[in-house]
C-alpha cells in the first residue's frame, strides 16, 4: 500500500501556502474529478451559484447534471480527525486546502492538516486519443500523497468511500432503485468494491446516468488496508471511532436511497515523515455499450475494453497496475498542450484549453471490436442525442490536434446508417438517434431539420479527415452520398429557406449570411475531393458553383455601407452582424475560397462590438458561445484573437455559473443568459476551444 511519492504525480507540485486557497490557473466553474464518458462524469461545483467557491471538502460532488455523487475523504493525524473531501453530516474538521492546480488530465488539490502534515490530493483522468486499450477504459484514478510538514514523524491513517446511496450517487439515477454489492480481491493483491443496480436495464438511462454497468471502488490489499460496507453513519464513524474499519460487508440490498450505504477504506500509514502515495481507482463497465442501426440493422456493439480484457476484472487490475505509465503518458499530454497553447495564444489559451480537454472527451464511447471500432458522441445536456452531427463539428478541432484517426470513428457510423438505406432524406441527417445510448437512426426521416448545416458540417469534416489523415480512400468510398450532399447545396446554400443552423435555441431565420457561407465553402470542398478521387469533371464544375456564390455572397451578405464594414445576420439586415464564426472552414482545410479581404474585415470589425466577456453571438442577443468565439478568434488578426482569448479566460474565472463549463453565455455579465441557458453544461463542444491548434501547418504561427 505505501510506496514512495515521485514528483510527477503532482504535475509540479503545489507549495503550501497559508490563508485560502490559491487557484492556477484558475478557478473554474467546476472542477473535473472523474470525467472519462457520458456516465463518469462527475465534478466539484464551484462556482458562487451553487458551489463552494472550489473546495474539495464541505460540498458533495456531482453528476454534470447535478445530481449528488459522493465522495468522501477523511485523515486522521495523531488521533485527530479531519475532512478533506465531501460533506458528510456530523464530519469532522476540515483541513485546510491552500492551493488548487488543473491541468488537462489533472486536477490537483493541496492540504495542510493542522499544520502537522501535508496532503496532495490528485484526481487524473488520462486521455490517450492514440491508445484505444487505454482510452476505451472508463476509468479514473485517485492518488493521495501525505508527508510532514513540521518535519516531525505522525501517526496517520486514510478514509475514503463512495457512496450508492444519498439521493442519486453513482449507481443509478433512479432513486428508488435496489443497489447490490460485493467485495473482493484480484489475483493480483487489488481490493474492490463492486456496485451496481440489482436489475439491469440494458441501454437505459435515467436522469442522465445509466441503469446498467458495474461500478469497481479500488485500491491495493495489503495488512494495513481495512474496508466496510454499509449505512453512511456506521462506516464513516467506524474509522472516526477507531482510526480503522472492520473488514465487514452489508448484506442488506436495498434501495439506494435507504439507509445510505457507503463502500469505505482505511489505509494505516503508520508513522510518516517522507512521502506516502495511496492510490486509489473508480471504474465503470459495460460489456455492452451502444445500440446501433447500421448495415445489418440494429445491433448491439461491446465496449471496445473487452476486446483487450477476458473480463472485468482484469481491466480493473490492468487499470491500477498502469499508474505509472499513465501518469508519464498524462503528463506527455498536458506538456503538449501546455506548450502549443501558450505559443499559440498565452497563459490565457491555455487557462480554456487544458479546463476543456476532459470534458470534451468525457462525451465519448469507444464500441466495437478489433475489426471495426466506432467513437459515439453523446449531445451531453442540451438534447442528449447521439452522434449529432452539428455537435460533432464544434467539437471535432481537438481530435484534429490530438489524434485525427478518431474523426473516421466518429463518421463511420453516420455514414454507414445513411448508405444503408436506413434514412429516407436525400440531406444529411442531424443525428444518430434522439436518445443516447441508441444510435437507431430516424427511418422515417424525423429527426430535427438542418439540412444545409449538416450537409455542410459533413464535407467540410470528411475532407479534413482525409487531409490530416492521408486517407483518400474514405473519400472515395463515400463519393455517392458526399456528391448526393453537395447537390443539395448547390440548390439551397446561396440563398438558405427560413431554417434553424446549429444555433437552433436562436430561432430560425432566412438567408443567413454565416449558414450561407458554410453551404459554399461545403461544395468547394467537395470541388477538392472531386479532383483528389479523380472526378475531375465534377471538380470543376463544383468549384465554378462554389467562386460564383461566393462572389454573390459578398455582394448579399456584406453591408457595405456601415462603417466599419462586416458581414450582416441575414441578407440586407445591415444593421445586424454576427460571428461569422463559419469563415473557419476555408481556413481549417485551406481552400483559399474567400478573399482575404473578408478575414481582415471581421478582424477589424469584431473590437467595435466587443463586451466585457466576448462578442455577442449576434444581434438579436446579448449571448455568445465560447466555441464559436474560438472559432472565430483562430482566423482573426493576432489582436482580435488575443481579444476573444483574454475575454473567454476571464469568463472562465469570473462566471458566477457553477457547472461542468458552459459554451452559453452572457457576454456582458459572465452569467447564464436566461431561462432553460442551463441545458449548456458539460457540452462536448468545448473541442472547439482547440479550434486554433487544429489550423493546418501551425498556421497560428504565421
Amino acid at each position: 500500500m505505501k510506496f514512495s511519492f515521485f514528483g510527477v504525480v503532482c504535475a509540479a507540485a503545489i507549495s503550501i501556502a497559508s490563508g485560502q486557497s490559491v487557484f492556477n490557473p484558475a478557478r473554474p466553474p467546476a472542477i473535473p474529478l472523474a470525467v472519462k464518458s457520458p456516465y463518469m462524469n462527475t465534478y466539484q461545483f464551484a462556482g458562487s451559484e451553487g458551489g463552494n467557491g472550489g473546495y474539495l471538502a464541505g460540498e458533495w460532488q456531482s453528476f454534470w447534471s447535478g445530481q449528488t455523487t459522493a465522495w468522501t475523504g477523511m485523515i486522521r493525524v495523531d488521533g485527530t480527525n479531519y475532512l478533506w473531501m465531501g460533506a458528510p453530516a456530523n464530519g469532522p474538521a476540515t483541513a485546510t486546502q491552500t492551493a488548487f492546480q488543473y491541468t488537462s488530465t489533472k486536477s490537483i488539490f493541496a492540504f495542510s492538516v493542522d499544520g502537522k502534515v501535508e496532503m496532495n490530493v490528485t484526481f487524473l483522468s488520462p486521455l490517450t486519443p492514440d491508445d484505444q486499450r487505454r482510452q476505451s477504459l472508463v476509468f479514473s484514478y485517485l492518488d493521495v500523497v501525505v508527508q510532514s510538514l513540521d518535519g516531525a514523524s505522525h501517526d496517520v491513517q486514510l478514509y475514503t468511500d463512495v457512496s450508492a446511496g444519498n439521493a442519486t450517487e453513482w449507481v443509478a439515477g433512479d432513486h428508488g432503485s435496489v443497489a447490490q454489492w460485493d467485495y473482493g480481491t484480484t489475483s493480483d493483491g487489488i481490493a474492490y468494491h463492486k456496485i451496481y443496480r440489482q436489475t439491469q436495464l440494458l441501454f437505459s438511462e435515467t436522469n442522465q446516468q445509466a441503469d446498467w454497468g458495474y461500478w469497481y471502488w479500488s485500491t491495493k490489499s495489503g495488512s494495513d488496508l481495512t474496508y466496510q460496507s454499509g449505512q453512511d453513519v456506521t462506516v464513516r464513524g467506524a474509522f472516526m471511532s477507531n482510526g480503522t474499519l472492520p473488514n465487514t460487508k452489508d448484506t442488506d440490498f436495498r434501495p439506494i436511497n435507504d439507509a445510505f450505504p457507503v463502500f469505505g477504506y482505511s489505509t494505516d500509514l503508520g508513522s510518516i515523515v517522507d512521502s506516502v502515495s495511496t492510490l486509489f481507482t473508480l471504474g465503470l463497465t459495460q460489456e455492452e455499450a451502444i445500440q446501433f442501426d447500421g448495415e445489418t440493422g440494429i445491433v448491439p456493439l461491446a465496449s471496445l475494453w473487452t476486446s483487450y480484457f477476458s473480463n472485468e476484472l482484469d481491466a480493473v487490475s490492468f487499470f491500477y497496475n498502469d499508474f505509472s505509465t499513465a501518469t508519464s503518458t498524462a503528463n506527455t499530454f498536458d506538456n503538449k498542450v501546455s506548450r502549443d497553447s501558450v505559443a499559440a495564444g498565452g497563459q490565457d489559451y491555455l487557462t480554456i484549453t487544458s479546463l476543456s480537454a476532459r470534458q470534451a472527451f468525457g462525451a465519448l464511447q469507444l464500441a466495437g471490436n478489433l475489426t471495426k471500432q466506432y467513437l459515439f458522441l453523446k449531445e451531453i445536456s442540451s438534447d442528449g442525442n447521439i452522434q449529432t452531427v452539428d455537435v460533432i463539428f464544434p467539437f471535432h478541432p481537438i481530435l484534429l490536434y490530438t489524434e485525427p484517426s478518431l474523426m473516421k470513428l466518429l463518421l463511420d457510423p453516420l455514414f454507414e446508417n445513411q448508405e444503408s438505406g436506413q434514412y429516407p432524406n436525400m440531406y444529411s441527417m442531424h443525428d444518430l438517434g434522439a436518445s443516447y445510448p441508441n444510435a437507431t437512426g430516424h427511418p422515417d426521416g424525423k429527426d430535427e431539420a438542418q439540412p444545409l448545416e449538416e450537409c455542410g458540417n459533413m464535407l467540410i469534416m470528411t475532407l479534413a479527415y482525409a487531409q490530416r489523415s492521408n486517407d483518400n480512400a474514405y473519400l472515395s468510398a463515400h463519393y455517392d452520398i458526399l456528391k448526393q450532399w453537395t447537390g443539395y447545396l448547390i440548390a439551397e446554400a446561396l440563398i438558405p429557406a427560413d431554417q434553424i443552423s446549429t444555433d437552433d435555441f436562436a430561432g430560425s431565420l432566412a438567408n443567413q449570411t454565416n449558414l450561407a457561407l458554410k453551404g459554399i465553402i461545403g461544395i468547394e470542398a467537395m470541388a477538392v475531393i472531386a479532383n483528389i478521387t479523380g472526378n475531375t469533371a465534377d471538380a470543376a464544375n463544383y468549384t465554378n458553383i462554389a467562386h460564383s456564390y461566393i462572389n454573390q455572397w459578398q455582394v448579399l451578405g456584406v453591408a457595405q455601407d456601415a462603417n466599419p464594414p462586416h458581414t450582416t445576420l441575414g441578407y440586407g439586415l445591415n444593421d445586424t452582424h454576427g460571428l461569422l464564426y463559419n469563415l473557419y472552414g476555408d481556413a481549417e482545410l485551406n481552400l483559399g475560397l474567400v478573399p482575404e479581404k473578408i478575414y481582415d474585415m471581421q478582424s477589424a470589425f469584431y473590437a467595435t462590438v466587443n463586451d466585457e466577456f466576448g462578442v455577442p453571438l449576434d444581434t438579436r442577443h446579448n449571448y455568445t458561445k465560447s466555441d464559436w468565439e474560438m472559432f472565430t478568434a483562430a482566423i482573426a488578426s493576432s489582436s482580435t484573437r488575443q481579444m476573444f482569448i483574454s475575454d473567454l479566460a476571464k469568463f472562465i474565472a469570473q462566471t458566477p455559473t457553477s457547472s461542468p463549463l458552459t459554451d452559453l453565455y452572457s457576454a456582458q455579465t459572465a452569467d447564464w443568459p436566461g431561462e432553460g441557458a442551463g441545458q449548456f453544461t458539460a457540452r462536448p463542444v468545448v473541442g472547439g476551444h482547440f479550434a486554433l491548434l487544429a489550423l493546418p501547418n501551425a498556421a497560428w504561427t504565421k
